[in-house]
């Protein structure tokens, strides 16, 4: 790979940083630098983008929960939306014609809803990126918008097999084997251990098992990286596999961020790309109007609409196979990567500040709301407990169990990851859904006045001061209790209103030390 393009990579992230921008932007700005100084894609960079997106596909299979796949609100919500802007983004090209641009003159009915079907996807890698960043992928909005995704995948999948000619081979029957060899795969991943021998059955599940067996029998091999991690995610070490591949996984893929820069340099002749840039927004309000027919709640509906208001790679392929089919003019291909390319600049800033476009929005949303929206969205309960523990991984399920067992203080554990919520309820733990890092979960939320006492478990800083600052302006005088893993966050929790701040590390360290001196002394 050209030294350049990790100097680039590297400064364009850190200076999207600097700006309090997403990295991606930066990767996005250095592919288009690194083209305006002549460089162009080369295969070990497209190799690179090719596993990242793979193994992207394939942790969000080992987090994927298919039975969200089923509900209403995305299958119904992905379907309409496909429908509704592939003819309304060809209607809005077609109109374009009248600009007179000469891009557009021979454009018929079949080319323009074919442009509109390639530009009514979102892009997977660019909402999943955005939503790790802000460690939102596993809110209700987050896994709202990556089922959609996920259902639009599948259609892009579909399209592609049909319009192409070639057909699965008949051997690709023989996938449905994966089903009963599945519980071997999770047992071994279960056995395997952590560190480098996890990484690499991960990474060889996800191209061998995955993407290359579904490719050798004509089936797109990232669809088989996904279906693979969906086989293994009920395993107790699919969400560390998943955190074990994600520093290998997010290397990979800026591979794939400039790669897209390289692809088209904006011109005069480019103008087509910035006049459909239009429709991004037009998009993210269909996808929230949608929504709230589907009786979600407005915050849920304007930030999963905004995650997925966007283009997508998918359409770059569409694009790609429809001109080597003669149905779509080879100067469009340089439109449809640059106007991706664009609507990934624009749409990362903007979902960086979805918080306070809802602030402003909300009282507008709350008008078209409607009763009945499911659990995730629906008000919380904690009526009887005296302590509320905030997030049920490791900490939180030790500091519920000490107040059971120690103490005997009613408590109520709220977790926002589903798979995480039921087989602690089948462990016979009181655990609510919700996301505490949501304005919106404390306006849900049903306190019980004699709540004694907070416990801040989650397992990240934001989500800590998120809370702290919705306690802070409430009635109530709950202690607060957090813990953090880094020493600074201590002082920053103490100076938003905690009373009870304890450095995870340095505790356990204290405690090794006393029960190991007492055990001396006794």
């Amino acid at each position: 790979m050209e030294p350049a393009f990790i100097v680039a990579a590297f400064a364009g992230g850190l200076g999207a940083s600097v700006l309090r921008l997403p990295p991606l932007v930066g990767f996005l700005a250095a592919g288009f630098v690194l083209n305006a100084l002549g460089y162009g894609p080369t295969p070990a960079l497209e190799t690179a983008a090719g596993l990242g997106v793979t193994l992207l596909l394939f942790t969000i299979g080992l987090k994927l929960d298919v039975r969200s796949l089923l509900r209403h609100e995305v299958w119904g919500t992905a379907t309409l939306h496909m429908l509704a802007s592939t003819l309304l983004i060809a209607l809005f090209v077609g109109a374009l014609r009248f600009t007179g641009l000469a891009v557009l003159q021979d454009l018929g009915w079949p080319t323009l809803l074919l442009l509109g079907f390639a530009l009514s996807f979102s892009s997977t890698v660019l909402a999943v990126k955005v939503l790790e960043a802000r460690n939102e992928s596993g809110s209700f909005y987050g896994r709202l918008a990556i089922g959609v995704l996920i259902t639009q995948d599948v259609f892009a999948v579909v399209f592609l097999s049909a319009s192409s000619g070639e057909h699965p081979s008949p051997w690709a029957l023989l996938l449905f084997l994966l089903l009963p060899t599945a519980p071997l795969l999770r047992l071994l991943l279960d056995r395997i251990g952590h560190g480098e021998m996890q990484v690499l059955f991960g990474v060889a599940a996800a191209l061998t098992a995955g993407h290359a067996l579904f490719e050798l029998v004509g089936v797109k091999g990232d669809l088989g990286a996904l279906v693979v991690g969906v086989l293994l995610a009920p395993s107790a070490n699919a969400a560390s596999l998943a955190r074990t591949l994600l520093s290998v996984k997010d290397l990979l893929l800026v591979g794939f961020f400039l790669s897209i820069g390289l692809t088209a340099l904006p011109s005069a002749e480019s103008l087509p790309a910035v006049l459909l840039l239009l429709l991004v927004p037009l998009k993210g309000a269909l996808f929230t109007a949608l929504f709230l027919r589907f009786r979600l709640r407005g915050r849920t509906c304007l930030l999963a609409g905004t995650a997925l208001s966007n283009f997508s790679e998918f359409g770059l392929i569409i694009g790609a196979m429809a001109a080597s089919q003669g149905r779509l003019p080879d100067e469009w291909l340089v439109t449809l990567a640059l106007v991706v390319a664009l609507s990934f600049a624009l749409s990362a800033p903007v979902n960086s500040v979805g918080e306070a476009l809802y602030r402003r929005l909300g009282p507008r949303l709350a008008r078209y709301e409607r009763p009945g929206p499911p659990e995730g969205d629906r008000p919380i309960d904690v009526a009887g407990a005296r302590a509320v523990v905030l997030g049920m991984g490791r900490v939180g399920r030790g500091a519920y169990d000490r107040l059971i067992e120690e103490y005997g203080v009613p408590v109520v554990g709220v977790e926002h990851d589903p798979l995480t919520v039921r087989r602690l309820r089948a462990r016979g733990y009181r655990v609510v859904e919700g996301d505490a890092t949501d304005p919106d979960f404390w306006e849900r939320l049903r306190p019980d006045p004699q709540v004694w006492l907070v416990v801040l478990a989650m397992p990240h800083q934001r989500g800590n001061l998120a809370a702290l600052e919705q306690l802070r302006g409430d009635d109530r005088r709950a202690t607060i209790a957090g813990v953090v893993t880094h020493e600074e966050e201590i002082e920053e929790l103490r100076s938003r209103g905690a009373d009870a701040v304890f450095h995870l590390y340095g505790e356990a360290g204290r405690a090794l030390v006393d029960d190991a001196v007492g055990r001396l002394g006794g």
